[in-house]
Formats: C-alpha cells, structure tokens, sequence
C-alpha cells in the first residue's frame, strides 16, 4: 500500500514547522477542518497580491483576471464531482448555507403543509436545522430514520417512512460522528419510486473517495471547502440544472439580477441567480486549487490508505478497556470512514482532549454538531480522533499509548 504521509507532509507548511519542534504536533482533527497545503496558500496570496478585483463588473485587465480564475475555479469544481456544466455549481459561503439555500429556494417554492421530508439520527445540525425552520414555516412534517443496533442507517426503517408524501430525503454520505457510510445508490432507488428527491451532505466524503453525482444519480449535493484541504469561508452546492432553473433566488442584491427597476427586478442566468453581492473570489481560487491537489494525489489512493489507517486505529483503541466507540467497526469489507468516535466509562471527553492536547495531540470533543444522535445513545459527549491522507501509523500509535495513560491517570485519581 502506498504511504501518502511520507508522499504528502512535505507539502504543508503545518508539517514542515513542527518537523523542527521538539515536540511534534498530532493533528488527528481532519474531519472537524483540514490542514492547508502550500499551493492553497500561494493560490491564496497569488491573487490578494496581483490580481485583486472583483468578478463580472469590470472591463479591466485585473477584474478579467479574477473573472477568468474564479470562473475557472468553479469549472474544477464541477469536473471534480462530475457535474454536467459548471452552471450547476453555486459558490456558498459554506455547506451549511448550501443546505439553506435548497431549503428556502426549493422547499419554499415546492413544499406544502403535510409534504413530508425524511431526515436521519445521525444528522450534522446543519442537516436537520434548516430543515425544521421550513417545517415551521410551511406545515410539513419531519421523519427520521432509525439506525441500526451496529451504527448503520436502518435501510428497512427508510422503507417504511418512505410515501407517498415524502418530497426529500436529505441524508449526510459518511456521518461525522458514526464513520458509518450509507449506501446512496440504493437510498436513491428506493426514493425515486415514490417521487422524492435526494439530497446529500457530502462533507465527510469528497476529500476521501471519489464522488460521481451522475453516476449517484442524486439530485442535490452540498460541499464545504474548509474539509477539503481548502480555505474557510466558501462552499458550494451542486444541484440540477432542471431544479435550480425552477427555483427562485435564495438572496436579492447585486450580481444575481439582469434588470433592475423601481418596482420589479429580473434574474441572471444560471448560476449567477444564487449568488447575490460580491463572492469570496480568493477563496473559491483557493478551493479550485486545493481540488486539483487532492486530484493530483489521487481520490482512490486517498481511499486506499485511510482505509489501511482506519483498520489500524481500531485495532488499537479495541484493545483500550471500558472504550466505547460509535457506530460500525471497519473490517476489510465496510466502507467506513477514517474516525473514531468514543467515550470512556466514568471519563469525560474533555478531560481526555485537554490532556491529550497538552502533549501536542489535537482530537475533538463534544457533540460534534450531532445532539439527537447521543441522546439517541443516553450520551451527552465524545471523544473522537479523524484521520486524513497526511495521517501516519506512528501518530496513532503516539496517539493510543498517551490515551491509554491518561486513562490510567484519570482513574487513579478519581
């Protein structure tokens, strides 16, 4: 199997500043935000420097410039989940915001009062909060599907929620907190006999497998720049051409308009209806270049090795007593993702973070932006430990031990 850390650190600054520490920094929180690569940066600062303007509205040469570069930004985009046309691609600020989108421009205009919108357990806040705003707003009705005793999504559960009714399944590919990675093929089947469409939060998914919404089949997708070795501040949502064309604008402004009157106002053609004021040029630079990096590494290598690296973690975390990890354990198998969410009998999960950030490795605590899942678990908080393409068998094995005594620690002194 090829190691991708050995290939890849050398290309983050992160990296090659603790190399020369005496202690180096563990950063085993890829799935909360991902580590930035110099050619992001230099994207970043290549633009700020030379070609600051804004898009669309100048004639020029550094308005054309950034026009050209931020267009071109939103090609990579498209190509890089497989879109039909870049027209199909609108820059948000983030994933959340996309999801927003969909849920006021499509669900105002499509939803009425006893439509209903199937949800899951394990939902991202930002998957289930939009949502239950347009609940209050239009009268539909939220159903959310169970999981399975294993940490799965209960694929019998969906069928039987699934109706006539039912006008969306808005579903996360690979949960944040469970790993688990639901079957979207199938989840699109199912709710195609009954008419409904699909969404999908992809956020645990696109810098960690390759991603074909054509071949999917779905009719949403929702991206966050921030988890894909790109900046913060810009995301993006894919959808239909046949959908966003009927939809009306999310927000109204400059940009987003063809004409303009006292009374009245016209939109813009695709995708420019959706995205009203000026965008964040730099940033969406700035994710076009961190794509055609995780392009030039290769999404099934990517697979490969955090595939290897998600096996190893839970070999060695199964071997900690009282442990409890969430949702399915990887085998050779599973299609999982590359985290561990746990918590320890009689330990809480802040306690584990503090102390293990105190020698340089970083994990996430809390909720994880998923309430309903741990009360569904009779659990307030975790820990948990995400892995990425720069992540190596020595961290976690760095990482384990120092568990390991912190544990012991904490016990004995409780």
């Amino acid at each position: 199997m090829k190691n991708l850390a050995e290939l890849t650190r050398k290309d983050f600054p992160i990296f090659n500043y603790q190399k020369e520490a005496k202690d180096n920094l563990i950063y085993l929180d890829h799935a909360a935000t991902s580590q930035k690569p110099f050619e992001v940066i230099n994207a970043l600062e290549n633009y700020y420097s030379y070609n600051n303007a804004n898009v669309h509205r100048g004639a020029h040469q550094l308005s054309a410039k950034a026009t050209e570069a931020f267009e071109k930004a939103r090609e990579i985009t498209a190509k890089f989940i497989n879109a039909s046309s870049s027209k199909e691609i609108i820059f948000t600020r983030n994933a959340t915001e996309a999801i927003n989108l969909v849920a006021h421009s499509w669900g105002d205009y499509q939803i009425k009062e006893g439509d209903e919108i199937l949800l899951s357990l394990m939902e991202h806040h930002s998957n289930l909060v939009p949502w239950q705003q347009l609940a209050k707003r239009k009268g539909c009705v939220l159903n959310h599907i169970g999981i399975t005793q294993s940490g799965e999504l209960d694929m019998e559960d969906l069928q039987r929620k699934l109706s006539s009714r039912t006008k969306l399944v808005s579903i996360v590919h690979i949960s944040n907190t469970l790993g688990c990675c639901n079957s979207i093929r199938q989840i699109v089947e199912m709710a195609s006999k009954v008419g409904a469409l699909v969404l999908i939060d992809a956020c645990q998914s696109l810098a960690h497998r390759k991603i074909d919404i054509q071949s999917l089949n779905i009719d949403f997708l929702a991206g966050s720049s921030h988890k894909l070795c790109g900046p913060t501040g810009i995301g993006f949502l894919w959808a239909r051409q046949k959908h966003l064309e009927q939809m009306p604008p999310f927000l109204g402004g400059g940009e987003m308009i063809d004409e303009v009157r006292l009374d009245s106002s016209t939109w813009a053609d695709l995708p420019h209806k959706f995205e009203a004021g000026t965008p964040a040029i730099g940033e969406a630079i700035g994710m076009g270049s961190a794509l055609q990096y995780l392009q030039k590494i290769g999404l099934e290598n990517i697979y490969s090795w955090e595939k290897e690296l998600t096996e190893y973690l839970f070999e060695k975390l199964l071997r900690i007593n009282d442990i409890r990890i969430l949702g399915p354990i990887p085998d050779k198998q599973l299609n999982r993702g590359a985290l561990a969410t746990f918590s320890i009998k009689d330990i809480h999960s802040n306690d584990i973070a503090e102390l293990l950030d105190s020698n340089n490795i970083c994990i996430r605590s809390g909720h994880h932006c998923c309430q309903p899942l741990h009360h569904h678990y009779s659990i307030k908080s975790t820990a948990r430990a995400s892995l990425s393409f720069t992540s190596t068998k020595n961290e976690i094995d760095i990482f384990v031990d120092e568990l390991f005594s912190i544990i012991t620690f904490l016990k004995q002194n409780s």
